[in-house]
């Protein structure tokens, strides 16, 4: 049988379609072999890797697997422990052993550790056949994370925003100087400046919006450069319309316009001009 890629790479598939005739061709997550035929087994986005197929979701809940990364919200403390939000249908424990590579004592009061409502970026160890979610805070780039913007996308696309070694990511970020963390549950966080924070938002949803599509690298990096022009543009014409003297100037504080000079011929805080208060002292004495 003649070997041949019917499907196109990065191109949306239907369950059942055709992807590839031949036995060079090796299906991967997503996609199943019949004979020397391979075909999806879900609706999705197809990836080509050589001669290796695989599925991309391109909707759905986040369903843990061991190894990913995600960031969790902590919703209860437990006796040895914390219950914690995924982003999935169901939740996790971080054991008291798991949360810190240091020791802690059993008597320790595990919110002063973590609180009900914190952000932590963990990493799933176990998912049992019952779905029981375990994960662990001890590993490198493992943390808590302080006060940010949280936006949730879906968790197939995660790939698409961090792009090919972490390219698209790393551009957002240099962009705005904005920081980021992105969790393979589909959860941003992000902390910098009002208008930058907008301005990554906005531009993750356009990627969410077009991760099927080429050249989205490059279209972001010139939407990145209109957005940037954008606010240098408005910052310059808010200064341009300020006034030249401001605050206290010219009522009364400059020393030229007297102040609290000793009352003067302008007097007072340096308004109206008073009457005379008799000849002006002469030169000299103190």
């Amino acid at each position: 049988m003649t070997e041949e890629l019917i499907a196109k790479d990065k191109e949306i598939v239907v369950p059942g379609e055709l992807l590839a005739t031949g036995m060079s061709f090796l299906p991967s997550k997503g996609c199943y072999r019949q004979g020397e035929h391979i075909y999806a087994g879900r609706l999705g986005l197809l990836n080509v890797e050589g001669k290796v197929l695989k599925m991309t979701p391109v909707s759905g809940r986040y369903l843990p697997h061991v190894g990913d990364t995600i960031i969790a919200r902590v919703n209860d403390v437990l006796m040895m422990g914390w219950r914690v939000w995924t982003n999935s249908p169901y939740e996790a424990v971080l054991n008291v052993k798991e949360a810190s590579g240091e020791f802690i004592p059993p008597s320790s009061d595990l919110t002063q550790i973590y609180a009900i409502g914190d952000l932590i970026v963990c990493q799933i160890i176990n998912v049992t056949s019952q779905n029981l979610v375990d994960v662990t805070m001890r590993g490198p780039g493992l943390r808590k994370l302080g006060s940010g913007r949280i936006v949730n996308v879906c968790a197939s696309k995660v790939p698409r925003i961090i792009g090919k070694n972490a390219s698209m990511v790393n551009m957002l970020r240099d962009a705005t100087g904005v920081r980021l963390h992105i969790g393979q549950n589909g959860v941003v966080w992000m902390s910098g400046e009002p208008e930058n924070e907008i301005i990554v938002t906005e531009a993750i949803e356009i990627i969410e919006r077009e991760a099927h599509t080429t050249g989205l690298t490059d279209r972001i990096k010139v939407w990145l450069e209109k957005q940037k022009s954008r606010i240098v543009a408005f910052e310059k014409v808010a200064e341009e319309q300020q006034p030249e003297t401001g605050g206290f100037e010219g009522g009364g504080f400059r020393e030229e316009r007297g102040g609290f000079r000793g009352g003067g011929q302008r007097g007072g805080f340096g308004g109206d001009r008073g009457p005379p208060r008799g000849p002006p002292p002469r030169r000299g004495g103190f």
